[in-house]
């Protein structure tokens, strides 16, 4: 029992720094181009223009 006096405070400390985190994510916008992510994978990357 008194093993949860620590581990909830620490669950609800590292909860609070996942969402704090996420919420970063989506004000500096990091979810904005989900397409452009895809077609990043599929490039060659050796910058030579497609014939």
């Amino acid at each position: 029992m008194n093993t949860l006096v620590y581990l909830i405070p620490i669950a609800l400390v590292l909860g609070g720094l996942g969402l704090a985190a996420f919420l970063w994510a989506l004000k500096s916008g990091q979810y904005e181009d989900l397409d452009g992510a895809s077609w990043r994978v599929l490039d060659d990357g050796d910058g030579r223009p497609q014939d």
